[in-house]
């Protein structure tokens, strides 16, 4: 067998691969980037992660409220008060003009309505433009936040500088953009932002700086307010007035660049200056910031300081604005009134150099606000016959002073109330008040003043003022509803915020005495009824000497009626009926009418010694006036939230039926009376009866003059430390007092008729001009009878001196009432005869007091003789 060796193929050589090495590298690097970019997103989604697991609920925002400030307003609607941390008007952004929104978005955001939260063109063009200012060295920065992450920072995080703050924000504006509108991404963003002066919001802004409603903007108002969301106080419109008038106009330029207005428009709006209102603090009407006040205080009572302060209220008050004025203005001339009578001038408030410009020395002065129409002046030259004095200067709209200065003079004889010459009185470079002189209104021929110069003042005229050293305090109400229509809680609100009305606690004195006579009407008594007005003594106790009270005369009158009692403010009758009816009952009626709230059951309490306050006093008295039905005093009307739903009203009756949105024959609603009736009604008419004798024979005849019904009672307190009186029509009940705020003696001429009647009577005057008179209105069942005004016997036909009084129907005979009512029905006058006037058998024997039996119609006179009885018909 043939064995070969096997035959090896011959070796062939190893090729050389070609590019081996780049591929490598390549291959190398696009691993590393691969891993690199790995790496990197999930660094970036662990960090996105990480910061969206920190990010607020932006779902919150639909339910977002922001704060809002709170409105008061006056009953006819008017601003009187704001009450807010943040200034704010929130409105939707149906209500927001076009005019503002292009302004807005012209300066801010011109992609706003294209962009899903992030605008990437401006985050390049910011990059770039920021990049080469810091080549250039030009410092400023340019933002590319849209408004969408605007409205995330400003609502849901802070304004921290960092990068993570910056990361939320994106985020989170986008989150917003995908769960909201445009529309409510806006709204949101222009009732937000803070634009400079206490003004968050576009529309409280326009009213801040200009005082207008959004509606009412100019091209280049609108424009100014898209300015200040960057930083307000850089663009301040008068410490900064050339930097915000030219980002102003730049803020122009982009609106008519992009197509919201022609550049004609632009052109104008440019040219417009830059001006703006000073800033306005306080009320807005004049005079009522102690009524503000306590509507500020009810509201944080009821509903807590948040509220008060965001809650957007918009609170309808009793406030009237005419009425209040006037209440201010009478108890500013009561007080001067006093206060020149007892106090005499103490000399100016300042001195100053008049040399050079004294105008802008004495508008650095401070003055109360409120004191209008006083005004601060400074003695420039005296003379024998009149001084010469600078007014202090106003401000313009802009709060910058005027350049004009304004004189005048005082005349000689608005000075002698000093009791000093004028140039003994007053000196150049004195300070003092002046207030404007009024003409003295020419009478016609049947003695009424001509209504063309009523009220008018005499140019370049002033009297000289001072600020009195007492005080006193008004209050004006409705009696049907308790609505506190005006108060003046003192001189002036800005030189001391303690509300005299309210706050005060003085002795009503003999003011409280109606409360007492209408108490014992409720109980049996009436108008004739017979009390011993003579010395009475009181034992206080072991070991302390008797209390014997006196009258203001001193000594007694004798067997008097109720309503002499009354009229005449006996204080012996008083306390003795007191006795009779008994001091727990007086108290608990005490309380019934809010005067008091415990009242010690002490005699002296029956002659006013316990404390109350005038707005108390006032409200028990409207009481009377609305025949004995309860009311509680009020200053608000009704309260509604943001949304304008009424949360709280004073009017706790039900309308069914006021709601019928067109009438179609139904018969009208009926408004349910609910208010308590907390005395006979026929007991109150007849306290309104015998009030009227106070103002038309008693205490308060100076108001006769006014010639129509008005009941009242005036006040003293024991060494004359305050001086009351509290009077009304059918529907308005008025009350003042006055008195130093530590109480001290006014002087033995400082009467309750003296001093605070006339004060009440200038408010009727004015308040009620041109409302005709109105009788009160007797309740059903009231029988009128006339009487002797002194004795309280039924007056014959003829008889002079005879009074109108109300009785109860079993108060009087059958024959009596059918003949008083045929009297009232036009079957006989006043002074008719009225035949078989019962007798006083029934009259409680605690009570009983000697009087004069009436004679018989038609017979002769008989012998008059004395019976043991209170008084003359039904019960007495």
């Amino acid at each position: 067998m043939d064995i070969t060796a096997p035959v090896k193929p011959p070796k062939q050589g190893k090729k050389k691969k070609r590019g081996g090495f780049f591929l490598r590298l390549l291959g190398f690097v696009f691993a590393a980037c691969m891993i690199l970019s790995i790496a990197v997103a999930g660094a970036v989604a662990f960090v996105l992660w990480k910061v969206s697991q920190e990010l607020p609920d932006y779902e919150n925002l639909a339910r977002y409220e922001p704060p809002v400030m709170t409105r008061i307003h006056a009953d006819d609607g008017r601003l009187i008060a704001e009450y807010a941390r943040q200034r704010r008007i929130y409105v939707p952004i149906t209500a927001i003009p076009k005019r503002v929104i292009d302004a807005f978005l012209s300066a801010e955001d011109k992609n706003f309505y294209q962009h899903g939260g992030l605008d990437i063109q401006g985050i390049a063009r910011a990059l770039i433009a920021n990049l080469s200012a810091m080549q250039s060295g030009s410092g400023g920065k340019q933002g590319a936040s849209t408004i969408t992450q605007q409205v995330a920072k400003n609502f849901l995080l802070t304004s921290d500088q960092n990068i993570e703050r910056k990361l939320k924000e994106a985020i989170l504006a986008i989150r917003i953009e995908r769960a909201f509108t445009k529309d409510q991404i806006l709204e949101l963003y222009l009732n937000e932002i803070y634009l400079g002066g206490g003004a968050y919001g576009v529309a409280a802004a326009a009213q801040r700086y200009w005082d207008k409603a959004l509606n009412e903007l100019t091209l280049e108002e609108a424009a100014y307010l898209a300015v200040l969301p960057k930083a307000p106080s850089r663009y301040h419109p008068i410490k900064q007035h050339k930097r915000a008038l030219a980002r102003r106009n730049w803020v122009i330029d982009r609106i008519v660049e992009n197509g919201y207005a022609t550049p004609e428009e632009g052109d104008a709006a440019k040219a417009a200056p830059l001006t703006v209102l000073a800033k306005r603090y306080g009320p807005r009407i004049h005079a009522s910031e102690y009524f503000a006040e306590e509507v500020r205080r009810e509201i944080l009572d009821r509903f807590g300081e948040d509220k008060l302060y965001g809650g957007g209220f918009s609170v309808r008050t009793s406030l009237n604005p005419r009425m209040q004025a006037i209440a201010r203005e009478a108890l500013v001339d009561g007080l001067t009134r006093y206060d020149r009578a007892n106090g005499g001038w103490r000399g100016p408030e300042k001195k100053i150099e008049i040399s050079g410009d004294w105008g802008k020395t004495l508008a650095d002065i401070p003055v109360w606000s409120d004191i209008e129409p006083w005004r601060l002046a400074v003695v420039l030259e005296v003379s024998n016959n009149d001084a010469k004095i600078g007014l202090r200067p106003g401000r313009d709209k802009q709060g910058q002073l005027v350049t004009e200065r304004e004189t005048g003079t005082i005349p000689a004889a608005q000075v002698r109330w000093t009791r000093k010459p004028i140039k003994s009185a007053l000196k150049p470079g004195d300070v003092v008040y002046v207030a404007p002189v009024e003409a003295k209104p020419k009478k016609d021929d049947e003695g009424e003043a001509s209504e063309e110069t009523v009220a008018t003042t005499i140019p370049g005229e002033w009297s000289l003022q001072q600020v009195p050293k007492v005080s006193g305090a008004l209050v004006a109400m409705d009696p049907h509803s308790g609505r506190v229509l005006a108060i003046a809680g003192g001189f002036s609100f800005h030189q001391s915020q303690f509300d005299r009305a309210t706050q005060a606690l003085r002795q009503p004195g003999s003011s409280f005495k109606p409360l007492i006579y209408l108490t014992a009407l409720d109980n049996g008594y009436a108008p004739n009824s017979v009390i011993l007005d003579g010395r009475i003594c009181v034992s206080q106790g072991r070991g302390m000497p008797p209390w014997c009270p006196k009258n203001y005369s001193g000594g007694g009158a004798g067997p008097s009626t109720l309503r002499r009692g009354i009229e005449k403010s006996r204080n012996l009758m008083t306390v003795r009926l007191s006795r009779d009816i008994g001091m727990p009952v007086i108290a608990e009626y005490s309380r019934r009418f809010g005067v008091y709230d415990n009242l010690m059951p002490a005699l002296s309490m029956s002659l006013g010694a316990g404390e109350t306050t005038l707005l108390r006093m006032v409200t028990a008295y409207s009481m009377i006036a609305n025949g004995g039905r309860k009311v509680e005093a009020t200053f608000i009307d009704r309260i509604q939230n943001r949304y304008g739903r009424t949360i709280w009203k004073h009017d706790k009756r039900d309308c069914n039926g006021c709601a019928a949105r067109e009438w179609t024959s139904q018969a009208e609603p009926e408004l349910v009376e609910v208010n308590e009736q907390i005395v006979d009604p026929i007991a109150a008419y007849q306290m309104v009866g015998i009030m009227e004798g106070v103002v038309t024979s008693g205490t308060a005849r100076r108001l006769v003059s006014l010639k129509r019904p008005i009941a009242g009672k005036t006040g003293t307190t024991n060494n004359y430390k305050d001086a009351w009186f509290i009077g009304y029509t059918p529907d308005l009940v008025v009350g003042s007092y006055v008195g130093y705020d530590q109480p001290k003696p006014m002087g033995r001429s400082a009467t309750g008729g003296g001093l605070a009647a006339p004060i009440v009577k200038q408010f009727f005057e004015e308040a009620l001009e041109g409302v005709p008179p109105k009788p009160f209105r007797a309740p059903e069942g009231t029988v009128m009878v006339p009487v002797n005004h002194q004795t309280g016997l039924p007056a014959r036909k003829g008889q002079a001196g005879t009074v109108m009084e109300a009785f109860k129907p079993e108060q009087v005979s059958a024959a009596a009432a059918a003949a008083a009512q045929g009297a009232q029905n036009g079957g006989g006058g006043q002074g008719e005869s009225f035949p078989n006037y019962p007798t006083a058998a029934a009259a409680p024997a605690a009570a009983q007091q000697q009087a004069a039996s009436p004679p018989p119609a038609a017979a002769p006179q008989p012998q008059r003789r004395r019976q043991q009885r209170r008084g003359f018909f039904g019960r007495f």
